[in-house]
């Protein structure tokens, strides 16, 4: 087969995988401004149901629930994912190094349901243990996202640090610098543009999470994809339509600054002597 017809059949297959991934996106935005309340029959344009989702307390109220749980536990796992990476990529065989990065890496292997169940017991025996324990709510889904999303950041800052070279640090050792100012003053400001991409996968993760924000939330404490999974059972309301059409512009704002903060990373490394 020719170069040409082998480039042509591959840009076929491309495009109908990205029309199969993207398509129903477009689908759903258009649908958001569908004025029939049915999803599947369009009645013409307009913004009703942009105005009754804005209007719809429960979803609200479980979009804000959802907004703390991410940027709170995507903060916490950005710094305990930060300080596990640069342990196993600078300490060497430390003791416990093989239980330690068991322990991180076991969220990425670990099924949904397996975790969520065993963090379900978690927090009931801790809460019969210790009266201090509050209830399950936001807390407890907070603890679950950063426990289990750390090891996206843990994996992320590590690579970034194993195809860094280390002359800057040592160079700065030799000056008289005590490790923590190595850290704060170079490490840190290099390993940047990776904390920033681990926290931003933290951050959707968390926000995407169903299965274990199920088992370890209250009833006060309700997520959006909680509610958005629960509407769907009852039929499907073209107000979802409009919810969906509001994440994916949020997610095409997280994927715009991600590319941002790369770029940036990229020029001020192509400029430093």
């Amino acid at each position: 087969m020719k170069p040409s017809r082998r480039l042509s059949v591959t840009a076929i297959f491309l495009g109908f995988g990205l029309a199969f991934l993207y398509l129903p996106l477009a689908v759903v935005i258009v649908y958001s401004f569908n004025a029939s309340k049915l999803v599947t029959v369009w009645a013409g344009f307009s913004g009703r149901w942009y105005a009754e989702l804005l209007a719809d307390r429960q979803i609200l109220d479980a979009a804000a629930n959802s907004l703390i749980v991410a940027v709170v536990s995507a903060s916490l796992a950005a710094i305990l994912g930060t300080a596990a990476g640069y342990a196993f990529a600078r300490f060497g065989q430390f003791p416990g190094r093989a239980t330690l990065a068991g322990a991180v890496a076991a969220p990425l292997v670990l099924p949904d349901v397996i975790a969520g169940l065993s963090l379900l017991l978690l927090f009931v025996a801790l809460g019969q243990a210790f009266s201090w324990m509050p209830e399950r709510g936001l807390f407890t889904v907070i603890i679950a996202h950063a426990g289990l999303t750390t090891a996206y950041v843990a994996v992320i800052v590590q690579a970034r640090l194993a195809g860094m070279a280390r002359d800057i640090e040592e160079a700065a050792a030799d000056l008289g610098a005590k490790p923590f100012t190595v850290f704060r003053t170079i490490t840190l400001p290099m390993i940047r543009p990776a904390v920033a991409a681990g926290w931003l996968m933290a951050f959707v993760l968390s926000l995407d999470d169903l299965v274990i924000a199920s088992f370890v939330s209250g009833p006060q404490a309700t997520t959006l994809p909680m509610v958005v999974f629960s509407s769907i059972r009852l039929g499907v309301s073209p107000k979802i339509n409009a919810l969906a059409a509001l994440l994916i512009l949020l997610s095409l704002v997280l994927l715009a600054t991600s590319a941002w903060i790369g770029r940036g990373a990229l020029k001020r490394a192509s400029l430093r002597p």
